[in-house]
């Protein structure tokens, strides 16, 4: 028999999923059925690659609906260092969203989601290197514990072992998943996991081989498997490619908005290691039913439910789906899967009955020891009577003995009050989190969770024709919008005191200013206080004016910074109140309609960059891109930044912009400006100086982005260390700061991406680096003289730089700037 503290683990991880779904009246007969057909099966696929995005949504969408079986994909990374197509987040903001758009993938397609403890720290180039950030033996146990939590039958990775033109994350993900098949069974693996989970060993793993370039072709001598994943599934009314194509969607950051190909499909999985099988990946696999006393029994009942399956009136199954829930209750068994497999018969007893419940609150925050008016409302639109209706939450009882029936809800009104201890909404992998490739997450149990258990929410329990039901219940805030009609988002805990700062970086150089404001808001009363900064002495900083907005329960805060010797500091706001609690927390509030609202904490840091760098402070022009922080950071350092609309491109506009920059990847998603390309050259040959950031290569909007012809490349230097020689006498370096070598010192993730080549003749470059190992690249930075007008395409990844406050790369984009 399992520790049963297995069950426990597993259990917190299924309700904390089944939150997120939701229980509705509108799910078709068919799709119930279909939900009955994945209870009866018992098999299970466990699906590894490194980020969101990597995995194959057609694959899992077949054998999720299609074969029946469990499967979850493990993706080691939250995806943290990817680029953002839809907005300026980047870093842990980043992989917030990847996170939530991979749960929606998942819905869609009706997988499961793992994660590690990596952070995604940006391209890697080969395995070593990757490893050389990553602690492997955490990342491979993180594997281990998934392996034998989730207990799966065979594995699949979606890359190989094979290093080079590949991702080293992709490689690692293959390399660690081989390993972790052995270790898992391995009672001397890992053993502080022995305490939750039991040793399990898959039978096999295998390799989702492909060719992204064209139809794939079986390698003589290798063994392979074939699914046909371009099929219809009645039930469901799709093509497993329809269901894949949108799951991919749901990847809406990176761009993957997929159109479904139509007709046949095969996707092949090569036998690495295991179990040696002769024509099926799934040989050997036993049918779990079997494997317990009193199994087969309910597998042949699920059976004659599914024979006698009423579609035109659903409810009238209940009977027979209420037998099976009575027999999988009387099981002696402390199984994991048998868990699940009442938790997913419960979930569709209650859609087959139509039954709806929620618990909601008209506003989205509370602070601990706050009060919030919610309420619960459950109705049974049957003739089958629930009865004994019951809420708990916070340990009060609401609504015992209840009954409902024939479509009359039930509404029960709670003055809910928030514990004082009760911690803030932080995702869990971020609470110690301070910076570098690995979440310092501690608790074994949350270990591979995609997001944080229920905080704030309730169990509601109830009986139908003697069984009991018991599930829990999440609190929502819930609207109506003007829109998009009925909008539900988590409710979220947060300080009671929470601060914001006008710039993340303060440069304090000749002619910028030298002031900050912070807002100290108030999430119940104002409290009095004092603001102080730590990191920087009293004498450094002095507050000029405090005023008190008591409409917005807010008190701000006019601070100058003084000069007191070149460097960067880090200093935080941090505000005292009288009894000596101090509150330093940004809160930050993430929004797409795609996900749920996202909200997570930060210290309310200043970068501080005091430094002798000649800025003019002039008037520049800004183009918008697929989003970027940049221009907040120009505006710090003194520069007029006006944003250049639809409407603007015209020279005589265009010509009051000494320098106008254009935003990453402009020329990707932005198509006023590709179609205005002509008049942006006729801005640099008239006098202009125009400088355009980083596009990817595919899909770009015009086949030329500067006045002689350049490629975009793949060409990356991904070691944000990687040395670099460079000619100080090119103008760009030369003036009006000097550019040294220590100007190249702190730079982060990464040196740049997608250089330019194949250049004409007119260009010039400045830099010439290479990651370890690999030949020099030029393409950077590159440089031409146009008529009276200079033009600059960079590669560099100032998008990462500037916002993360790194000196050196500042004054360089502040000489490109000045020219």
């Amino acid at each position: 028999m399992l520790n049963p503290n297995l069950t426990r683990s597993l259990l917190s991880f299924m309700l904390s999923f089944i939150t997120f779904c939701s229980f509705s009246q509108s799910i078709p007969s068919s799709e119930l059925y279909h939900e009955l057909l994945k209870i009866q099966e018992t098999r299970r696929v466990l699906y590894i690659a490194a980020h969101p995005d990597d995995e194959n949504t057609r694959l899992i969408a077949y054998l999720a609906n299609q074969e029946m079986v469990q499967v979850a994909y493990m993706a080691l990374t939250r995806g943290d260092g990817g680029q953002n197509l839809i907005g300026p987040e980047l870093g842990i903001g980043l992989g917030q969203i990847r996170t939530q758009e991979l749960l929606k993938a998942r819905e869609t397609d009706g997988g499961r989601q793992f994660f590690s403890r990596a952070k995604d720290f940006g391209y890697s180039k080969n395995p070593t290197e990757t490893l050389q950030n990553w602690d492997k033996n955490t990342i491979l146990s993180d594997v281990v514990w998934v392996i034998r939590k989730f207990r799966p039958d065979i594995i699949i990775t979606r890359f190989n072992t094979i290093p080079g033109g590949n991702h080293g994350h992709h490689t690692t993900s293959a390399i660690l998943a081989e390993e972790a098949l052995t270790l898992a069974g391995d009672p001397n693996s890992f053993p502080e996991q022995l305490k939750f989970v039991e040793p399990w060993s898959p039978k096999r793993i295998f390799w989702n081989t492909y060719n992204f370039r064209g139809d794939f072709e079986p390698e003589e001598g290798k063994q392979y498997y074939a699914f046909p994943t371009g099929d219809y599934n009645s039930l469901l009314g799709e093509t497993y490619s329809q269901i894949a194509s949108d799951s991919r969607t749901m990847h809406k950051s990176q761009g993957f908005g997929s159109t479904a190909s139509i007709g046949g499909a095969l996707d092949h999985i090569q036998f690495i290691k295991g179990e040696p099988m002769v024509e099926n990946p799934f040989e050997g696999v036993k049918d779990r039913w079997e494997t317990v006393a009193g199994g087969k029994e309910i597998e042949e009942l699920i059976q004659k439910a599914l024979d006698n399956f009423d579609f035109v009136e659903p409810s009238s199954n209940v009977a027979k789906l209420l037998e099976i829930k009575k027999k999988l209750n009387d099981l002696n068994t402390s199984e994991s899967w048998v868990t699940e497999k009442k938790i997913a018969l419960d979930k569709l007893i209650i859609n087959v009955l139509g039954i709806d419940f929620e618990y909601d609150v008209n506003q989205e925050t509370g602070y601990p020891g706050s009060e919030v008016e919610t309420r619960f409302v459950f109705n049974n639109p049957s003739n089958i009577q629930v009865s004994d209706l019951e809420f708990e939450v916070m340990g009060h009882s609401y609504g015992a003995e209840l009954a409902v029936e024939s479509n009359q809800p039930v509404t029960i009104p709670i003055q809910l009050k928030i514990d004082e201890n009760e911690p803030y909404s932080q995702p869990y992998w971020l609470k110690e989190y301070v910076d570098g490739p690995m979440y310092p997450i501690e608790d074994q149990e949350m270990i591979g969770k995609p997001f944080n258990d229920i905080q704030i929410g309730g169990r509601m329990e109830f009986q139908i024709s003697g069984q009991k039901f018991s599930l829990p219940v999440q609190l929502f805030y819930k609207y109506n919008d003007q829109v998009d009609g009925e909008v539900k988002q988590p409710f979220t805990i947060i300080p009671e005191v929470d601060l914001k700062v006008s710039k993340n970086t303060l440069f304090l150089l000749g002619g910028t200013d030298p002031k900050v404001t912070v807002s100290v808001h108030f999430n119940g009363e104002m409290l009095d206080g004092e603001l102080s900064f730590s990191g920087i002495g009293k004498d450094q900083y002095r507050i000029l004016e405090v005023d008190d907005i008591p409409a917005q329960n807010t008190r701000v805060y006019q601070v100058e910074f003084l000069k007191n010797g070149d460097g960067k500091k880090i200093v935080t706001a941090q505000y005292q109140v009288a009894n000596g609690e101090n509150f330093d927390q940004v809160m930050n509030q993430i929004s797409y309609k795609h996900i749920p609202n996202l909200t997570y904490f930060q210290p309310a840091n200043i970068a501080v960059i005091q430094a002798d760098w000649k800025v003019s402070g002039d008037r520049i022009g800004y183009i918008p891109g697929a989003g970027d922080d940049v221009p907040a950071v120009l505006e710090a350092l003194g520069y007029q930044v006006v944003p250049i609309g639809e409407n603007d491109y015209n020279l005589n506009y265009l010509s009051q912009f000494k320098t106008i920059i254009v935003g990453i990847r402009a020329y990707n998603v932005n198509k006023v400006l590709s179609d205005n390309q002509q008049v942006m050259m006729g801005y640099v040959k008239a006098g202009g100086h125009l400088i355009v950031q980083y596009n990817t290569s595919a899909p770009l909007l015009v086949d030329q982005l500067g006045p002689y012809p350049f490629n975009i490349t793949r060409d990356r230097v991904a070691v944000e260390t990687a040395p670099i020689d460079a000619d100080f006498s090119h103008p760009l370096l030369a003036g009006p700061n000097l550019i040294n070598q220590d100007d190249f010192k702190d730079w982060i993730q990464e040196r740049g991406l997608y250089f330019a080549g194949n250049l004409a003749p007119e260009y010039s470059t400045p830099f010439t680096m290479n990651d370890p190992e690999e030949d020099p690249k030029t393409g950077s930075l590159i440089y031409a003289n146009y008529g009276e007008g200079t033009y600059v395409y960079s590669g560099l990844s100032f998008f990462r730089e500037l916002p993360a406050g790194v000196p050196g790369a500042i004054k360089l984009f502040i000489n490109l700037i000045e020219q």
